[in-house]
């Protein structure tokens, strides 16, 4: 009898202070609001990729239990980095803090309430400028002509060769690729090759993409890459029917250093791991392996998987030399996981930049591994085929997933 008094008495005690500790309930102006201007409106405002505003209470409110949902399973914002494998820390990280999260689940689950609007915070201004990852361009390359895509039929593959007018070397701190607002539901990706001789090489090497929700390319501090005097662009488009005739162009954009400044470390961004055949049966999950040897030491800045609607998942190790500085003899080769996209999404190609200090070092002979997941099973909601035969097609370092039989045109302007 006296324990289970003393057990009342302390539970009379406790339960007062517990209740005084409760968070106070959320509101939009004060708690909400900051968040979606830190986090969300770059990309939810009106002309930006989302599908819907999220500047106002009035623009959010309607969705506030699919923004619980989004962000409490951290599908919003977009960043689908394994947080528990490999490197952890990026750049330009969006996501929201546990805290955040428990303000927004506070708030929808009291109701969603506006709260007073003299706790909001001033409205963010936005202008063209903020459409682009890297920050304002100092140079921008646009197709010359908009290419009208018929609304219907197969998709299309169109190239384009622009001469931009490199008339001396120069090196570049970032690059973005990104189709014009009116084009991006037509756009599936498209990829920037740099031509330094047309004779040797007509297509050129692979300098940068645009793919759903691809960011920009920042290169580390004291880093760049070279664009030779003379040089072309070479677009190439894989534009997908709308339904509608539509028009396509889309823009590439060059931060640069100071005319005759040369960085201390050269960038180049590398396709690795790529697969030149892929058979996906129907009703399996298949695992793919790709290899790529690095001809000399480099740092590793970045990562971004590209996969398609079968994707499931990317993970990418080091397989490092199997040479022992304390012995003649070579000993076992050593390998250490770098990342992993381990639910991966189609509609976002993000590149996840390392901050400085945790870029791997890698030595001349590392083999990077790549592998890759795709899911050909009714489980995967965003294929539509699961009895068909999902087969990859790799071209110019591009894995383009295909189903069986479907016709391409190739168009040149």
């Amino acid at each position: 009898m006296k324990r289970a008094a003393l057990a009342f008495v302390v539970a009379g005690v406790v339960s007062p202070a517990i209740l005084a500790q409760s968070p106070a309930p959320a509101t939009f102006s004060k708690d909400v609001a900051p968040i979606l201007q830190k986090a969300c409106q770059n990309c939810h405002r009106p002309g930006a990729i989302a599908p819907m505003s999220l500047l106002t209470y009035q623009d959010a409110r309607p969705w506030a239990r699919s923004i619980k949902q989004k962000v409490s399973s951290r599908e919003m914002p977009p960043w689908y980095i394994d947080r528990h494998v490999g490197i952890t820390k990026f750049k330009d990280d969006p996501s929201l803090t546990d805290a955040e999260i428990a303000t927004i689940t506070r708030w929808v689950d009291a109701g969603a309430p506006a709260g007073n609007p003299a706790d909001l915070p001033v409205a963010r201004v936005f202008s063209d400028v903020d459409k682009w990852h890297i920050g304002k361009p100092d140079m921008i390359v646009t197709l010359p002509k908009a290419y009208e895509l018929r609304a219907n039929g197969p998709d299309e593959f169109y190239d384009a060769d622009i001469d931009p007018g490199f008339t001396e070397d120069m090196y570049i701190a970032a690059v973005e690729t990104k189709p014009e607002p009116y084009s991006f539901k037509v756009v599936h990706h498209a990829t920037a090759n740099m031509i330094e001789d047309e004779d040797a090489d007509p297509v050129g090497f692979f300098f940068n993409e645009y793919a759903l929700g691809k960011n920009g390319d920042i290169f580390p501090e004291g880093s760049g890459r070279l664009i030779k005097a003379g040089s072309k662009i070479h677009f190439n488009l894989h534009l997908h029917p709308s339904g509608e005739r539509s028009l396509v162009n889309l823009s590439i954009g060059f931060k640069l250093y100071p005319k005759g400044q040369v960085p201390k470390h050269v960038a180049f961004t590398q396709h690795m791991g790529d697969n030149a055949d892929l058979d996906i049966p129907p009703g399996q999950v298949v695992r793919t392996d790709g290899y790529f040897r690095l001809p000399r030491a480099a740092v590793l800045s970045a990562f971004q998987p590209h996969m398609h609607n079968r994707g499931k998942a990317m993970c990418m190790e080091a397989i490092y030399p199997d040479i022992r500085a304390d012995s003649a003899r070579p000993g076992p080769a050593r390998t250490e996981t770098i990342n992993c996209v381990s639910n991966y999404q189609f509609g976002w190609h993000i590149t996840y930049p390392y901050t400085d200090e945790v870029a791997p070092v890698l030595p001349a002979g590392t083999i990077i591994h790549v592998t890759s997941w795709h899911d050909n099973t009714a489980a995967n909601k965003l294929q539509s085929e699961p009895a068909q035969l999902g087969r990859l097609r790799a071209a110019d370092g591009r894995r383009d997933e295909l189903r069986l039989g479907q016709p391409l045109l190739h168009r040149r302007g």
